[in-house]
């Protein structure tokens, strides 16, 4: 089962910080998490839609530039990066999954993969680019259909995963909260990866990866890899 660092490793390092991102890259593990937002036509690795949880700042984040949002201090010294930025970082040492949560024109992704299969140590099959806004997703598979998308949830349909089946998924990232074995079931009979999110708890990991989960996204995945490696049920 492999293990992805859920906002880099976000237990460890300010999330969606280059920090965060090579504390994870030092654990040598299968993938890195982030979100990104469009601002003005600067793609920015940033969950949340206000600045307030993570920065001195009030407001939306689209209401700052982003020569402003490069001098808000998201703690540990550390400031709002780039898309461009992370990818650097990474440089293709592990996969990334790219969480679009505000993206306005699409073509500036592709252009960024892209760029980042010449420049850096990238291929295409590195990426998975998820979101919840199926629409988006769908927008982006018909731009750029060598690039896996990944078919966020947080609620169970009826039909279970048929609707990432319908998208040209190549996973259903699901909320712990709805996962259960018959939704992995129906997801694997579909040919789809399953990925599940946010798994901090020892007992539901070792219980997914007996399900048969293809991966986790962990914001501790440190600690996530030394449960699977030794099978002990402890808390992280």
């Amino acid at each position: 089962m492999q293990v992805f660092a859920h906002r880099g490793a976000s237990a460890e390092a300010p999330e969606n910080s280059l920090l965060a991102i090579r504390k994870a890259l030092m654990l040598n593990l299968d993938g890195i998490e982030i979100d990104i937002q469009q601002v003005g036509n600067q793609l920015v690795v940033f969950h949340d839609r206000q600045v307030d949880r993570n920065t001195p700042e009030k407001g939306l984040l689209h209401d700052f530039s982003w020569q402003q949002l490069q001098t808000l201090s998201i703690g540990e010294n550390q400031f709002i990066p780039s898309l461009w930025q992370v990818l650097e970082t990474v440089n293709g040492r592990c996969k990334v999954n790219i969480e679009l949560k505000s993206l306005l024109d699409i073509s500036l992704l592709v252009a960024c993969i892209n760029q980042a299969c010449q420049d850096l140590n990238f291929c295409k099959k590195d990426f998975i680019v998820s979101s919840f806004d199926h629409h988006l997703l769908l927008k982006f598979k018909h731009a750029c259909p060598e690039i896996n998308i990944g078919a966020l949830t947080a609620s169970k349909p009826i039909k279970y995963a048929e609707f990432a089946s319908e998208l040209g998924a190549y996973s259903v990232n699901i909320d712990m909260s709805v996962a259960t074995k018959a939704f992995i079931a129906d997801a694997k009979k579909r040919s789809l990866r399953v990925m599940i999110y946010t798994v901090d708890n020892p007992k539901e990991l070792l219980q997914l990866q007996a399900w048969g989960v293809d991966g986790v996204f962990c914001n501790d995945p440190r600690t996530a890899l030394q449960i699977l490696k030794s099978g002990e049920n402890r808390r992280f």
